[in-house]
Formats: C-alpha cells, structure tokens, sequence
C-alpha cells in the first residue's frame, strides 16, 4: 500500500527508549514530518508484529537494541491532509516504552539525526504535545525502576 495519499491507514510504531536519563529523539530525513525531531519508529510490515516492528526499526534508524514493554504506552492518529483537504498521510501509530539495551547510536538511512536528550532540553526539539507527554511517562518509569532496583 501507497503511503502517500493511501486508501486506508498505515500501521506504525514508535518507541520512547530511555538510557541514563535521557530519552531517544531523530531528526526524520523523509516526509512526513521531514526535518522534524520526533520518537523514531515507522510503519509495520507485512506479517510481522508490532513489537517485533518496533525492535526492528530503532534497529535501523539509529543502530541500537532495546527491550519494549509489553503494552502499548499510547496509540496516536497522525493524519496529514494537503491544501485541497485530501489526506496526503494516515498512520495509525502505535508508541510503546523501551530501554536501550546494547549498540552505538549511528543515524540510519531514515534519519539525518539521532540523540540523546536531557528532559531539560525538550523544549528545543519542538515535540508534538502528545511526544512529550511520551517522553515524560517514559522518563518517570525508567526513574521509578532505577529506584526500585
């Protein structure tokens, strides 16, 4: 299926990956939402599961591995319509929580950029409101666990 201007909605993942207190952003080199810094993640292929998607594209778009939650954190609409009102892009995102597990943060093909930010610092990266509600529940859960460890 055509991901621009589609007959229906695409699937996609994203991941909110915690590591020493800091949270997983990459700046999109495709559209849409080209140049924009967001949760890294896409769409989900054909016969695989959305878990195994989430795994695969952190995988590709910035080089690490993480381990996902079992549940979904939030399932989000992402529908962008052109000037003629038509919609150019639909995806159904599914975000889940993940930690960094091993691997050197390298940009993928996807993304221009990849990084590791300071909750201090969200505020730069011009984040939808519902990223950063995200990254703040996923920050608070990796800060509770590191407590309880």
């Amino acid at each position: 299926m055509k991901r621009e201007y589609p007959s229906a909605p695409v699937v996609a993942v994203g991941a909110v990956v915690c590591h020493q207190g800091k949270v997983l952003l990459v700046r999109r080199g495709h559209e849409p939402a080209m140049g924009r810094w967001v949760i890294p993640g896409g769409g989900v292929e054909l016969g695989e599961t959305v878990r195994d998607a989430v795994r695969r594209e952190i995988r590709e778009e910035c080089g690490i591995e993480i381990s996902v939650a079992n549940e979904p954190a939030a399932v989000v609409d992402r529908i962008d319509r052109d000037t003629a009102g038509r919609v150019r892009y639909h995806y159904v995102i599914i975000d889940y929580l993940a930690d960094y597990q091993s691997g050197t943060l390298t940009p993928g093909s996807d993304v221009t950029a990849a990084q590791w930010v300071d909750p201090a610092d969200l505020r730069a990266y011009d984040l939808t409101p519902i990223s950063i509600d995200l990254v703040r529940m996923a920050l608070e859960r990796c800060r509770k666990r590191q407590y309880n460890q």
